[in-house]
């Protein structure tokens, strides 16, 4: 130690430290290129390593011995005060550095068989007794342990070691109604460190929801413009650590590449939302492919929760067109290809569209019909690349085309120079049968589309008008039976009619079906003129071109099947499936288009 009666001082020259014992140096300790000027005798006494280096050393004819302690946790910081402590100095333990100070008395075997109370021992008793009591020291512990990690771990007290987990959990735990009030402070750990935080808190068995809300949190903090992509209500800044700590020093590709792996296998609103935001900041900075892969396979397993807005992910390569349209057809094959096993983050957490009952197919399918229509007045979007979207779904999944008739007439409407025959190789995604009533008269009036689809459309409205018209005569042949003879009421309306007064409810829906019949019928009257002008317009084009001697020629020629009309009043109804004279037809078509102009509720 240093001579009785003397005050031990250190002072700095350069890259040298002196001690000003008294006494010349008999040995250099070398830190990270820091030369240390001390007396052996303090350093041998407490140091159980630098004892066997001096012991290897003892035969050399040199007065002066110098020693190289490579990797030293903590650098020559760390062994000033580890020198200080050997000459009896005062030295003084806080948060900030006792980590440090405790892997390097482990690794100068600082224990108590080369002196009594020495420093290994002393450094984990403060650290037991003063740091992990509380949540602003430990906090601050974690944040300056990032460079003595193997050692850390060998000490079980980093994230993983029972020491340092204990505290946070339960020693450092501060009672608080907000399920984040740590989010903002662990926010502070650089990746490495937070990544381990959040795997131990897993293991531990804290909830899903929990880690994936501190994950996005995270996220959030350094990677700009995730923030839209959250739905915060309170841009407050949760904190309980009145203190201040310098944010982490993130690289955004590696810190986003490594926040992937860290995120649960599990569904959510919120979650989705924040993957698409992800996924488009992926995209931005240009991750690997694993990563990109990743992403889109979590999305998804769980797109009936996406949003159109978040959907819309802007072309970020060289692309000419706005949107990433590729990515988009990726996540729906995606969803189509994913097993049924992916969970909601819990009962309390579980949004009403993730119930069994919601159909996420038909959800996704509605989805991506407004997607459609939505990257639809791109002029650069190709037709193919329509089609290809439309179709990556089953046929299943759409119980009325209405969303796809009206997507390809806004494309139709962005892009008036596409060929008849690519309007009518798009036009053949949707199924005419099942478009809504208002949907057909719409489409039935739509001189964007080519005339055989038109035929098609004037088809399946006159079907669907006489099954109404078919039901309505069902219902009241019942209503109106001798009430001694057997009824059979449709369910519908069984739980309307009650023993007492029900005739009243029937009289009066009576009243309102011979209405909705007798409009019915007269669009059913109309719909057979209009076929009736056509037809005469078709013979009248055929006596122009000898080959076309017959209707029924006419139509095989174009592509057409004319139909027997039931009833007493036959006509023929046209079904067109080939190329027909568009312009034998503007006459009729602006005449029915005058009579029968019909709003569409979805344009």
């Amino acid at each position: 130690m240093a001579p009785a009666g003397k005050v031990t001082e250190f002072r700095k020259e350069g890259n040298d430290w002196f001690c000003s014992a008294g006494l010349p140096s008999d040995i250099t300790v070398v830190v990270d290129g820091v030369n240390f000027h001390l007396h052996k005798f303090p350093l041998i006494s407490r140091c159980g390593r630098i004892a066997r280096i001096y012991e290897d050393l003892r035969n050399t004819c040199e007065k002066n011995s110098t020693t190289a302690l490579e990797e030293f946790p903590g650098g020559p910081g760390t062994f000033f005060i580890v020198a200080k402590f050997c000459y009896g100095a005062r030295v003084e333990f806080t948060s900030r550095n006792i980590a440090l100070v405790y892997c390097a008395a482990d690794y100068l075997e600082m224990t108590n068989e080369y002196g009594e109370d020495n420093l290994l021992s002393k450094s984990e008793s403060f650290f037991r007794r003063n740091v992990l009591c509380n949540w602003k020291d430990t906090i601050l512990c974690l944040q300056s342990s990032e460079s003595v990690l193997l050692r850390a771990d060998k000490l079980q007290m980093s994230p993983g070691g029972s020491i340092l987990w204990n505290g946070i959990n339960t020693g450092a735990r501060i009672r608080s109604s907000e399920s984040d009030w740590w989010f903002e402070d662990v926010s502070y750990l650089s990746m490495s460190m937070f990544g381990r935080l959040i795997k131990t808190m897993e293991a531990r068995g804290i909830r899903p929801e929990n880690l994936a809300a501190a994950i996005m949190y995270y996220a959030r903090k350094y990677i700009p413009g995730l923030s839209r992509w959250q739905n915060e209500k309170s841009g407050r800044t949760r904190t309980v650590a009145s203190f201040s700590l310098t944010p982490a020093s993130v690289d955004q590709k590696v810190l986003l590449e490594t926040i992937e792996n860290f995120l649960p296998q599990k569904k959510g609103k919120s979650f989705c939302r924040f993957l698409l935001g992800l996924l488009r900041v992926a995209l931005i900075l240009g991750v690997n492919e694993t990563c990109r892969n990743s992403l889109e396979r979590r999305i998804g397993m769980q797109l009936e929760l996406a949003t159109l807005d978040g959907l819309l992910i802007p072309t970020y390569s060289d692309s000419d067109t706005l949107y990433d349209t590729d990515c988009v057809e990726r996540v729906v094959h995606h969803f189509r290809s994913s097993e049924a096993g992916l969970t909601s983050f819990s009962p309390l957490a579980v949004d009403p569209e993730t119930s069994p009952s919601s159909e996420p197919l038909q959800k996704v399918a509605r989805l991506i019909d407004n997607y459609i229509a939505e990257v639809a007045s791109d002029v650069n979007l190709k037709p193919v690349k329509i089609r290809s979207l439309a179709e990556a779904l089953p046929e299943i999944s759409r119980p009325l085309h209405d969303g796809l008739y009206r997507a390809l007439d806004i494309y139709f409407k962005a892009h008036p120079w596409l060929s008849e025959k690519d309007k009518e190789e798009l036009c053949n995604i949707i199924d005419y049968q099942k478009l809504s009533i208002d949907a057909c008269a719409h489409a039935s009036q739509n001189e964007r589309l080519p005339l055989r689809v038109i035929l098609q459309v004037l088809f399946f409205e006159q079907m669907h008008l006489r099954t109404a018209l078919a039901s309505c005569l069902n219902v009241l042949d019942t209503v109106s039976a001798p009430a001694g003879a057997a009824i059979t009421i449709p369910s519908d309306a069984a739980g309307q009619i009650v023993q007492r007064d029900g005739w009243v409810t029937v009289v009066r829906e009576n009243q309102v079906l011979k209405g909705d019949m007798e409009k019915m019928r007269s669009r059913v009257g109309e719909l057979e003129q209009e076929f009736g002008k056509i037809k005469l317009e078709m013979k009248r084009v055929s006596t122009s071109h000898t080959s076309l001697s017959s209707p029924h020629l006419v139509a095989k020629k174009i592509g057409c099947k004319l139909l027997p009309r039931s009833l007493d009043a036959q006509a023929d109804i046209v079904e067109s499936t080939g190329p027909t004279p568009r312009a034998s037809v503007e006459q009729s078509r602006t005449s029915r288009h005058s009579r029968h102009r019909k709003s569409f509720s979805l344009f």
